[in-house]
């Protein structure tokens, strides 16, 4: 069985940094797609940036949404069962949380990445907040 959980959420200042991390066990990303969404209040859940295993040992593909590109940086973790969000120069915004999702597939196209229907596994999510 398959569990997703985040951690590394918090309160943070314009400019700063944050490094979410996601632990999925059970899930082997070289035949799928691990992604990190965020939802703020009232609004719908949207991707971030996904990583991608492919048929060839060691390689994974990066993808970002427009909005986080040059600033946030997805890699997966020496322990493979994870994986990371690191969230450079962060804008005051909404406050929004951050999910971790594990699919079944290798979503290579944004339109596939980016749909949480896709994702089988979810975690419970983590708050970020960034404000002065």
């Amino acid at each position: 069985q398959v569990h997703v959980v985040e951690s590394g959420g918090g309160l943070v200042q314009p400019g700063g940094s944050l490094r979410l991390s996601c632990a999925a066990s059970a899930f082997t990303l070289d035949y799928g797609t691990i992604a990190w969404f965020r939802q703020a209040p009232g609004k719908e859940r949207e991707g971030v940036s996904c990583i991608v295993g492919s048929s060839r040992a060691g390689l994974y593909y990066q993808y970002y949404t427009d909005s986080v590109k040059g600033r946030f940086t997805i890699s997966r973790g020496n322990a493979k069962k994870m994986v990371y969000l690191k969230m450079d120069s962060l804008r005051p915004d909404k406050p929004y949380v951050y999910y971790c999702a594990a699919g079944l597939g290798r979503f290579l196209s944004i339109d596939s990445w980016s749909t949480p229907a896709n994702y089988q596994y979810w975690g419970q999510g983590t708050q970020v907040t960034v404000s002065s």
